[in-house]
């Protein structure tokens, strides 16, 4: 294990991807906090990061993101920390143009872009000068799939975000990973018994021609988090998904 006095914040980090990137960064000797939604989410991963009584440095609070009062007392509440990854998002969200409706594309703008916006925010009055912030898009953001007109827009404005911020913030570093198919909670919007060939379905056209695991993005936020001479890039985690491969 690496040893390190840094403290990271993932808000988004009670399952999925934000879970995963919590257990690795534990591992590499980093102090974590982790802030979510739900109550019985957060308890659930902070026993689930906790393994075997290992007395892992992580710690954990119920914090809506799309809440400006609700992170700015969340901030207050953690102090000074030198990372935060915002893996915000909310479930669901393909539809095509036909069948929006207009409350479909406000709950996936609060839900993705203000959440990731808001987070930023109230961060930088503890945020270390010369810390980093990693948001989390999609590949979404570089297909044109009919389905994707909702989350291709949603997606494709945190990454744009992000390297807007990496010029504003600086010196403070800012990037994004931009996922494809991952097997996590963001999948349960499908009927259970038709999830499975669902994920394996939309990974069909990959690269590598399978679905992706939360801890392969996991180690490409902790790149991110780690190498201090990156800023300003939106790193592909997606298989391959945007190379529109033939099989």
């Amino acid at each position: 294990m690496a040893h390190t006095s840094e403290r990271v914040v993932i808000l988004g980090g009670t399952s999925g991807i934000g879970l995963a990137t919590a257990d690795l960064l534990l591992d590499r000797g980093y102090e974590v906090v982790i802030a979510g939604r739900s109550e019985e989410r957060l308890t659930q991963a902070l026993k689930t990061l906790d393994r075997q009584g290992a007395d892992r440095p992580v710690t954990g609070r119920a914090v809506d993101a799309t809440d400006s009062g609700q992170l700015a007392e969340f901030f207050a509440e953690v102090g000074t920390f030198d990372h935060l990854v915002v893996t915000v998002t909310r479930n669901g969200g393909v539809t095509t143009l036909a069948d929006l409706e207009a409350a479909e594309v406000r709950k996936h703008s609060e839900g993705k872009l203000l959440a990731h916006l808001l987070s930023v925010q109230a961060a930088l009055g503890t945020l270390r000068a010369d810390g980093s912030v990693t948001l989390v898009g999609a590949v979404s953001s570089q297909l044109s799939g009919p389905g994707l007109v909702v989350l291709g827009a949603m997606n494709s404005a945190v990454e744009t975000a992000s390297r807007i911020l990496a010029a504003e913030l600086a010196p403070r570093r800012v990037n994004a990973v931009s996922p494809g198919v991952i097997e996590t909670p963001w999948w349960d919007w499908v009927p259970a018994e038709a999830r499975t060939e669902a994920i394996v379905g939309a990974a069909g056209g990959t690269a590598v021609g399978r679905p992706g695991r939360p801890e392969e993005v996991a180690h490409a936020i902790a790149f991110l988090v780690e190498n201090t001479y990156t800023t300003g890039v939106v790193l592909p985690v997606d298989g391959g998904a945007r190379l529109n491969v033939q099989r």
